[in-house]
């Protein structure tokens, strides 16, 4: 399938939509809690990627991740005090995941690639927000943490985005878009 259905692209808009109105609650509570707890508010981490895994788990497609993440992102824009952040964001936590399969090609759609894609975005975010949460004033305990809390946070993320592409598809949601012949596999 090599041209971009109408279907894929509003697959992908209500999924993005669906997604800011998940994130943007999220967004302030993440918010609230960093100047609190900045361990805390790494639990909700693993939102920012259920999106992309929801796409790509049920679409099977290149570039569902990204362009479900970029859309969440501009509707997410005017409810975040972030700006335009919030789509920078949406868009990072999306990439690893969308880069574990375009690695293969975009041939296999295995379940491992998700989780891979996952801890990659996790560890990602670390080190790229890790001087914003102050993590050179936190004890080694205290930075383990932060990143144990992260990649778990993207995992259990993960395992959610999973089960719910999975019953959307069960259910018949996008059956015209996802690839006859693609399979995810264990």
């Amino acid at each position: 399938m090599n041209r971009v259905s109408t279907a894929y692209l509003l697959t992908c808009a209500v999924l993005g939509v669906a997604a800011a109105i998940l994130l943007a609650p999220a967004n302030w509570l993440s918010t609230v809690l960093l100047g609190v707890a900045p361990l805390a508010s790494q639990l909700l981490t693993g939102l920012w990627i259920l999106p992309a895994v929801v796409a790509l788990r049920l679409l099977q497609r290149p570039g569902a991740a990204l362009l479900t993440a970029l859309i969440s992102g501009l509707v997410l824009l005017p409810f975040s005090g972030w700006g335009l952040a919030s789509v920078l964001t949406n868009v990072m936590f999306a990439l690893p995941i969308e880069l574990a399969f375009a690695a293969a090609l975009y041939r296999r759609w295995a379940t491992w690639q998700y989780y891979a894609g996952a801890a990659a975005t996790a560890i990602i975010y670390c080190l790229w927000q890790g001087s914003y949460f102050g993590i050179e004033t936190m004890t080694p305990l205290a930075v383990v943490t932060f990143y144990a809390l992260a990649v778990l946070s993207c995992v259990a993320a993960t395992a959610l985005g999973i089960l719910i592409a999975d019953r959307l598809h069960r259910a018949g949601v996008a059956a015209t878009v996802r690839p006859k012949a693609s399979r995810a596999t264990a």
